[in-house]
């Protein structure tokens, strides 16, 4: 079975950044998140071995989502200089490691992972392309929850960093109906009611993470509470659906992740290429990396 890796590259960006003490290169510039990255990179490459990989990233313009909603991510702080152009920095280190970069104005990573995985995951379809035998494996590899609504039965994956960028936990659909109590596809409608603060998503006022659940294995979708919310028995709990149901539409659009962009991309074109070891030691010579250098 062929192995495709999608890598959510802002979030590993982010989180090296914030876990990592502060580097710099011999040059003195800001390096931290580019060393976890590539360390991340490393580790990947070496457990997975894939035949493809593709890269996502956030580009800086305004998302469709912004669109929709001006306050979404209102909360965020601007991104520190030392990150930004680490982030640029980031495009080289994959370029480095022969992984391709795929970014889209309008759409946030998620989304480019999310396309690229509902293109790729029909064996069926695949199989006119690259004979009859075919398989492919998905990985999502991420920091993000958010990917976790694209887990697909055995065909897509997610492995999650857990803690800093060394840990992490794979979840399939059984170990996510074990953790949450509904299923991948569920997690847009119970994040419809609770919201997420991280992306200023505003949910339903008053509904917490228990009580989302219990609706969520009750009816099974925000569509369904909404068809039958006359009839919930309990009136505060009622009242408060009533009030937010326009919240709560409007977050299940905002936490959906995008799955039909137009992306003109071939699996082909995400085919690993061989690792060029002369010339990432040298990368990294250049940038001070000693220790990777030596893991190499």
């Amino acid at each position: 079975m062929k192995k495709l890796l999608l890598i959510d590259a802002n979030s590993l960006i982010h989180r090296s950044f914030h876990a990592l003490p502060p580097l710099t290169t011999p040059k003195g510039e800001p390096i931290n998140a580019v060393y976890g990255l590539s360390s991340i990179l490393m580790k990947l490459l070496r457990e997975h071995n894939p035949d493809y990989v593709a890269a996502a990233f956030d580009r800086p313009e305004p998302t469709f989502r912004d669109d929709m909603y001006k306050d979404y991510k209102a909360h965020r702080p601007p991104t520190a200089n030392e990150l930004v152009s680490q982030l640029i920095k980031a495009h080289e280190t994959f370029e480095k490691f022969g992984i391709k970069v795929v970014e889209k104005v309008g759409l946030e990573a998620d989304d480019i992972v999310g396309t690229l995985a509902e293109k790729f995951k029909n064996s069926e379809t695949l199989r006119h392309t690259q004979g009859d035998n075919f398989e492919l494996k998905i990985i999502i590899f991420s920091g993000d929850k958010d990917n976790l609504q694209l887990i697909d039965g055995g065909k897509v994956f997610v492995e999650l960093l857990k803690t800093g960028v060394s840990k992490t936990i794979t979840y399939d659909k059984a170990l996510f109906l074990q953790e949450y109590g509904f299923t991948p596809e569920q997690l847009v409608d119970y994040k419809a009611l609770i919201g997420d603060a991280s992306d200023n998503i505003p949910g339903v006022t008053g509904i917490g993470p228990k009580g989302a659940t219990d609706l969520i294995k009750e009816y099974g979708s925000i569509e369904k509470i909404y068809e039958e919310v006359g009839l919930i028995p309990k009136e505060v709990l009622r009242k408060k659906l009533e009030a937010g149901r326009e919240s709560a539409f409007l977050s299940k659009k905002l936490a959906m992740i995008k799955r039909d962009a137009p992306l003109e991309i071939t699996l082909d074109d995400l085919k690993q290429e061989t690792l060029d070891r002369e010339a990432l030691k040298k990368y990294f010579e250049e940038l001070g990396f000693k220790s990777l250098v030596e893991r190499l």
